[in-house]
């Protein structure tokens, strides 16, 4: 039993390793991308029309800023159109249409479009929508994003090459201090949207179209099968369509659209599943496809293949964290083992690599400086921590969406919550509901107590920091579900 244990534990920690020199080398390529020249493409010289399209749904908190922030973007008047696709059922639709009317009484082409079903969810929406578009090119804003005046001048040029299918820019965040739950969240999707956009982009990866805040070429869409609805990450699937028919992406790291974190840790849940499980099934949908249509360098096919396997790596850090207790054991009663936890502790070298790579993204957001390094290790602990606290619930998206197990998509409802000033408690899209992983959770915040105790009782402290920052992880994701707490 004992040897069973270590070979899976060892199969875990080689494959996070494996996982840590992929993101090494999108570190690699970031870091050689900031060297070189932007070169900005020229001004066109007769602007293409442009369709900005919005789904809404139940969004009574913020679509009126959306709205208000749509309007306001700097293009010719005759060149662009904004659909509103409104699949709402209560009673932001009438508070929707009614702002939609008041723009079109001061001249702005803003249409109306309302769907008495839900059918496709926002890819069903995107899809009616794009129908009757009038644009060449599509720009899509998600409920909870404000697009900056000059967004479409910054990136409607990029299309100049006509082999690019999309232009994604990087997320700002609104709330990024409002506690440290956001700040947890901006943490981690600064590394995204600096290090690991631009190093797959900069290194001829596949990237990814963060489902909003981005502008897609109509023919690219239509060329790779339309928006579908058969994964919940519609977004992911598209972007792999599109790309493996040899379309190219360009991702603007210079170019900020702002948007709004989750403040409650439900909506930061359902955001996590949703994301974690659409890569599983998106894994499940491309696999083939990506070796069968060699529209692509292997290399890229390869990486792009590990790419869809990210949110896979849940498995492994949660079958790491709980087996980490029993191996603290063998190790402490059968030193014959001592040769394998020696040659264990090569695992280190991932987590330089993670807390590299974090860095790297951190900088570039808040400046350098040693005061500005303290304060990254402050809050990358806090974020590894909490990061680990969601794996139980990130495993069971993952193994839903290996499996085939179908779901609806998973709203990730607003706030319009920028600071502590602001109150979400009568926000009525709030749901206080507990399930089993919930509870499991508390177990295991308990459980990763005893790892805490255990390297007392043993005199062993080479996983007492992990241990302690699984006890605190569990522990804050738990307590916040219970209480619905921000």
């Amino acid at each position: 039993m004992e040897l069973v244990l270590i070979i899976v534990y060892s199969l875990c920690l080689l494959v996070i390793l494996a996982y840590s020199f992929v993101q090494l080398n999108l570190l690699i390529h970031y870091v050689k991308a900031q060297k070189l020249e932007k070169e900005e493409p020229a001004t066109p010289s007769t602007w293409p029309t442009v369709t900005v399209q919005l789904p809404v749904f139940n969004e009574l908190y913020v679509v009126e800023r959306l709205l208000e922030a749509a309007v306001q973007l700097d293009y010719p008047a005759d060149k662009l159109e904004i659909q509103v696709l409104d699949d709402s059922t209560d009673e932001s639709r009438e508070l929707t249409c009614q702002k939609v009317q008041e723009l079109q009484a001061e001249g702005f082409a803003i249409k109306y479009i309302h769907r008495t079903h839900r059918q496709g969810y926002k890819a069903g929406a995107l899809k009616a929508g794009m129908a009757v578009a009038r644009g060449e090119f599509l720009a899509i804003f998600d409920a909870d994003f404000i697009p900056n005046p000059d967004f479409l001048r910054r990136t409607i040029p990029h299309f100049s090459d006509p082999g690019i299918g999309v232009v994604q820019t990087r997320w700002g965040h609104l709330n990024r201090d409002y506690s440290w739950l956001t700040r947890v969240q901006a943490f981690a999707l600064d590394a995204h949207f600096t290090v690991e956009q631009v190093g797959r982009n900069s290194g001829n990866h596949f990237i990814n179209f963060n489902g909003t805040a981005g502008v897609w070429r109509k023919q690219c869409i239509e060329d790779a099968g339309n928006w579908q609805s058969d994964t919940i990450t519609e977004d992911l699937d598209l972007s792999y369509r599109s790309q493996i028919r040899g379309w190219k992406f360009k991702y603007l790291e210079e170019v900020e659209t702002p948007g709004e974190l989750p403040v409650l840790i439900s909506a930061a849940r359902s955001q996590q599943f949703r994301w974690n499980k659409g890569g599983a099934e998106n894994f499940q949908k491309m696999k083939k496809l990506l070796f069968s249509r060699k529209t692509a360098p292997l290399k890229t096919r390869i990486h792009a293949f590990f790419h869809l396997l990210n949110s896979s790596m849940f498995i492994n850090v949660l079958l790491v964290s709980v087996l980490s207790i029993p191996m603290l054991y063998i190790k402490f009663f059968s030193p014959e083992y001592s040769l394998f936890f020696a040659l264990s502790s090569i695992v280190l070298v991932s987590t330089l690599i993670f807390m590299g790579m974090y860095w790297v993204a951190y900088r570039r957001i808040h400046g350098g400086g040693f005061r500005t390094f303290m304060a990254y290790l402050r809050e990358f602990v806090i974020f590894y921590s909490v990061i680990l606290g969601f794996s139980l619930q990130n495993t069971v998206a993952v193994l839903e969406g290996h499996m085939g197990k179908k779901s609806g998509f998973i709203r990730t409802p607003k706030f319009n919550v920028l600071t502590v000033k602001d109150s979400w408690r009568e926000n009525k899209y709030v749901q206080f509901r507990l399930s089993w992983v919930n509870w499991l959770e508390g177990l295991l915040m308990l459980y990763f107590a005893f790892g805490v105790v255990s390297a007392f009782l043993l005199g062993d402290f080479g996983l007492f920091p992990f241990h302690l920052m699984l006890f605190f992880g569990f522990g804050f994701v738990f307590y916040k579900s219970v209480t619905c707490r921000a």
